[in-house]
C-alpha cells in the first residue's frame, strides 16, 4: 500500500481538519494525517473514488485539488493563515518561510498568486491579520498593544493605521460597535 495525498481546498481551521476527516471515515478511508490543506491516506490511487471523496467535501464547502497550481496556491493560503491566526509572535519573515515550505522561488510563487487571486500575497497576508486583530478585538482579554505585540506588527500605531484603511474603522471604535462583521477566513 502506498501513500497518497489528496489536496483539499477551503480548509483554515482545527474544525475544518475534523470534518474533513469525519467525512472520509464515512467513506470507509482511513486518514493517516489531516492537515490545513491536505489529507494522506494509506492505499491504491487506483481504487480513490474521487468523485465520492469530492462530493462528500463539497458539501461542507471543501473541494480536491487536482491541478499544481491550485495546490501551490492553497499551500500559499494555508501557510499564511497558520502564521497569522494559530501562531504566537509571527516575526518570522513571511517570504523564506513561504519558499521553505513549498520549496520554489518566492518571486515565481508571488506572480503566481497574484495572477490567480488578483492580489499579492502581503495582502492577502495584511487581511487575514485584520482579522485576527478583529477577533481578539472582540474577545477583549488583550490591550491593543499586546495584540500588536503577538500579531507581529512594529507599533500599535501600525497596527491601527492598517486596520482603519482596511476596514475605515479605528480599532477602539470597531470594538466599541454593537455589530462585529468579520469575514469567513476562506472568503479572503
Amino acid at each position: 500500500m502506498e501513500l497518497i495525498t489528496l489536496h483539499i481546498k477551503n480548509m483554515v481551521c482545527s474544525r475544518c481538519q475534523k470534518v474533513v476527516r469525519k467525512e472520509l471515515e464515512k467513506l470507509g478511508l482511513h486518514p493517516v494525517t489531516v492537515e490545513l490543506g491536505s489529507v494522506t491516506l494509506r492505499g491504491e490511487e487506483k481504487d480513490l473514488e474521487r468523485d465520492k471523496i469530492s462530493t462528500a467535501l463539497a458539501y461542507h464547502g471543501f473541494g480536491l485539488l487536482d491541478d499544481k497550481k491550485e495546490k501551490t496556491i492553497e499551500q500559499i493560503k494555508n501557510t499564511v493563515i497558520e502564521l497569522v491566526h494559530y501562531r504566537e509572535n509571527p516575526h518570522r519573515n513571511l517570504s523564506h518561510l513561504i519558499e521553505e515550505r513549498i520549496g520554489l522561488d518566492y518571486a515565481y510563487l508571488s506572480s503566481l498568486f497574484s495572477s490567480a487571486e488578483g492580489i499579492t500575497i502581503e495582502k492577502y497576508t495584511i487581511l487575514q491579520r485584520v482579522e485576527r486583530v478583529k477577533e481578539l478585538l472582540v474577545y477583549d482579554e488583550l490591550s491593543l498593544s499586546q495584540i500588536a505585540d503577538r500579531l507581529g506588527y512594529s507599533s500599535v500605531q501600525h497596527l491601527s493605521s492598517q486596520f482603519r484603511k482596511i476596514t475605515g474603522l479605528t480599532p477602539s471604535y470597531y470594538k466599541k460597535r454593537q455589530e462585529h462583521k468579520r469575514r469567513p477566513l476562506d472568503e479572503i
